[in-house]
């Protein structure tokens, strides 16, 4: 993290800021706190259910769909999802792809693709806090107030949950210090759902 939100391990309390009256997190790494603008919080439950800006979708390359959330986000979206997406096609890993929502709540599917787990020594840690960043630069860039995630990569792709929660977490924390959208971190399986309460709860960003 930066030099003014060094370290992990930090307990965040909400209120106001001052100047701008928004909500903010405050996390605490001793002998300092920093201050998130954004707010991050998790969410059981189904991501094509929330009323946010943008909805991330962890997609394969061609973009035209497949199993798990990539999926359900195409099935509730509709058949014109897939038009759409095939001439952003195709996506390289990390990197992420914008389409309208079509039938859904949120206005926006950011498509990004997540890296397959090879044992962690292809750089696939790299390529994963590369889906979130990403992600929340482009949310920034369209100046959304909200954008929903889910657990990248820890489906088919076999990226282990934990490593994936300190991922998802940490990099959502870093990337909004100076602010951003507020984060959703959305997961309905019990493994994600552990592993990211757990990953909050150790890192004491509270709600």
């Amino acid at each position: 993290l930066p030099s003014e939100c060094p370290g992990k391990g930090s307990r965040s309390r909400g209120g106001k800021d001052r100047r701008s009256g928004e909500k903010t997190q405050r996390v605490k790494s001793s002998p300092f706190w920093c201050i998130l603008v954004a707010m991050i919080r998790f969410e059981n439950g189904n991501i094509v259910n929330l009323r946010v800006d943008a909805i991330v979708n962890a997609a394969n390359s061609s973009l035209l769909g497949g199993g798990g959330v990539d999926g359900a986000i195409h099935r509730a979206a509709g058949p014109e999802l897939k038009e759409a997406c095939r001439p952003l096609a195709p996506c390289p890993t990390g990197e992420v792809r914008v389409t309208d929502g079509f039938g859904l709540s949120p206005a926006l599917i950011f498509h990004t693709v997540g890296p397959v787990w090879k044992g962690g020594q292809n750089d696939e840690a790299a390529l994963l806090r590369a889906c979130y960043k990403n992600c929340i630069a482009e949310a920034r860039k369209r100046e959304l107030k909200s954008i929903a995630f889910p657990s990248i990569s820890t489906g088919a792709y076999g990226f282990p949950a934990v490593r994936a929660a300190h991922i998802a977490v940490d990099t959502c924390v870093a990337e909004t210090q100076q602010g951003g959208p507020d984060i959703v971190l959305v997961a309905i399986d019990r493994t994600n759902i552990r592993a990211i309460s757990n990953t909050l709860s150790e890192r004491q960003i509270l709600n």
